[in-house]
């Protein structure tokens, strides 16, 4: 069976399948799979845990919820019919041993890289990959969906979604359950139950699904009209086999409980769950980390540090994450101050109304959110805090492009759907000296703040200079006829770009409400301006800009350089700066370029 027609990966890697042992190396698609014994199989768990490990060791992705669902892939696929039958992962960073086994093995050292695969399940990539999940909680409505429309078309296929790491607590799994379970529907949902999501779960569900008497937890999906079967041993194949054998009998919709353990296999992952989520770069055989030290300013640490000095000294500051703790730099705040700062789970609507209602109880809530998981509550935004004008403080958690992890969560929406709300501040630091100014800043706020700041560090050879005491759009650096104008992380290479030219640079860090005034003056000095903005078009600061331009009638050139319009998949950093013209030298490039040409 060839890959999918949308996209054929060549054989790049024919060392890594010689290097495997010789059972994996046979099973090139899920029919190799149903040709071995069951008998084998165990075998092949053992082979495939040992190359996620082994390509995983110096090429980082998500290592622990990949180990613990390696018996369950194998299982799903040597008793299911897949393609015909349709598999969705959700989250989809469970989705490695699935990819090896649909025709992505060799290639699978090109995970999370430039041109590579994708981190996550990708229609585009693989006809096994039914739906892509790179956000949470929506396997149960696809699969609804699909399952709806093979009944309109009297297709005769399976239907069934695995959800796992605790993506079941998400209000939009709750909203996929209630329709399904109303149906008549031959879909399998198998719940994936490891107690953790990225950080340990949380929440009233997780207390429930652990609970001794698991005929409360039965009784509780059978009234959602779901032929309940549990708990089921998810690391043992032939326990899997049998019940998948007896639910195929079952008509209507159904739930498989089964139990596995995150990092299975590795038992540094199943030690610490949190830390060998992702952990990067490692040595297989002693466990040890491999992180390069980066001595430069961290951005969520910033915001960390920031907030826990402010909830220290503002008894009315609390803090809320759907889920993210960790990745937003969040921990010591749940672990100091348990009473304000909440984890909510994967819920960020519900993060988001939280945070209105605290702010109604006269409150002062910071809600940390990364940009592509705030997309999944705008109406929120909207409804519940813009328009009641309430004082909330969105922070922004990895704005612009974020690397390996790719375009399901690349944050480049946010600065302009927020910049279309009326009440809002809306800001875009420079470094993270000036986050941690605008952090402490809006503790006097009277309506809705939306701080955006990227992932990780500040750029190495970056000077940040002195800031002023208040937030400010101000020139950096004076220069003749052509003008660099930026907002936000960009503003770092820019800097680096114009050091040493005659060329003028301006920062504005407040978008909106943008400082018309000294646009108006940019416009009036220099001939020729570039705009660097990392966001989608029409862009904030550039839209700005332009509107100014054309009602002053400017006469000279306006270049306005922003994110693409097309979706960029995953690399790392410096080349996905490259592919859009955000790196330094293509910074430089376009300065000498338009330098020559005004000479």
């Amino acid at each position: 069976m060839p890959l999918s027609p949308i996209l054929h990966f060549q054989f790049k890697n024919p060392l890594l399948l010689q290097s495997m042992q010789s059972l994996l190396s046979t099973v090139h698609y899920p029919e190799d799979l149903r040709q071995l014994s069951q008998d084998q199989l165990p075998q092949l768990a053992t082979e495939l845990r040992e190359s996620i490990l082994d390509i995983l060791a110096s090429k980082p992705g998500h290592l622990g919820a990949s180990l613990g669902v390696v018996e369950l892939t194998i299982a799903l696929h040597y008793h299911f019919h897949t393609p015909q039958d349709r598999l969705i992962w959700d989250v989809g960073h469970q989705a490695y041993a699935h990819k090896m086994l649909t025709g992505r093995l060799s290639d699978f050292d090109l995970l999370r890289q430039w041109q590579g695969l994708s981190g996550f399940p990708s229609r585009a990539e693989s006809e096994y990959d039914v739906f892509g999940t790179g956000h949470s909680s929506t396997s149960i409505s696809a699969i609804t969906g699909m399952a709806l429309a093979s009944k309109l078309q009297n297709e005769q296929r399976k239907h069934i979604a695995v959800i796992g790491d605790a993506s079941i607590v998400s209000g939009m799994a709750f909203e996929g359950l209630n329709h399904l379970g109303d149906t008549d529907l031959d879909v399998l949902i198998v719940l994936n139950d490891n107690n953790i999501a990225i950080d340990p779960a949380v929440g009233a569900l997780k207390s429930h699904l652990n609970a001794r008497q698991m005929k409360d937890v039965s009784e509780f999906f059978q009234s959602l009209g779901f032929h309940y079967s549990g708990v089921v041993d998810g690391h043992s194949i032939p326990q899997l086999l049998e019940t998948f054998e007896e639910l195929h009998q079952q008509s209507g919709p159904k739930i498989l409980h089964v139990r596995t353990v995150k990092g299975k296999g590795y038992s540094q992952a199943e030690k610490n769950q949190v830390l060998w989520h992702a952990p990067g770069p490692f040595e297989k055989s002693s466990g040890q980390l491999l992180k390069k030290e980066n001595k430069a300013p961290n951005f969520q640490k910033t915001v960390g540090d920031t907030l826990h000095e402010i909830l220290t000294n503002n008894p009315k500051a609390c803090v809320i994450t759907p889920a993210m703790p960790t990745g937003s730099g969040l921990n010591a705040l749940l672990q100091d101050f348990p009473q304000r700062a909440f984890d909510v789970g994967i819920a960020e609507q519900h993060a988001v109304t939280l945070a209105a209602g605290l702010a109604v109880g006269d409150m002062l809530p910071y809600c940390v959110i990364y940009s592509t998981f705030l997309q999944r509550a705008y109406d929120q935004v909207i409804h519940d805090v813009a328009l009641q004008n309430l004082p909330v403080v969105f922070l922004i958690d990895r704005a612009g492009y974020v690397g390996e992890d790719g375009a399901t969560h690349h944050g480049i929406f946010d600065a302009l759907y927020f910049s279309a709300i009326p009440n809002i501040q809306l800001i875009a630091p420079l470094d993270c000296a000036e986050l941690a100014l605008a952090i402490h800043a809006s503790q006097h706020t009277t309506s809705l703040i939306a701080i955006r700041y990227p992932k990780g560090y500040e750029k190495e050879d970056y000077n940040a200079g002195n800031h002023p005491a208040e937030m400010s759009s101000r020139k950096m650096k004076s220069g003749e006829n052509l003008c660099i104008v930026s907002t936000g992380f960009v503003g770092q290479n820019v800097s680096i770009a114009v050091e040493n030219s005659s060329v003028a640079w301006f920062h504005f860090p407040i978008l909106k409400p943008l400082d018309e005034r000294l646009i108006a003056e940019i416009l009036i000095k220099y001939s020729t301006i570039l705009v660097y903005e990392e966001s989608v078009a029409p862009g904030v600061l550039a839209a700005g800009f332009q509107r100014i331009a054309a009602q002053s009638q400017y006469a000279g050139k306006l270049h306005s350089y922003l994110f693409p319009d097309h979706f960029v998949e995953q690399g790392t950093l410096d080349q996905l700066e490259a592919h859009v013209g955000f790196s330094v030298q293509e910074i430089s490039a376009r300065i000498a370029e338009l330098s020559a040409s005004d000479n």
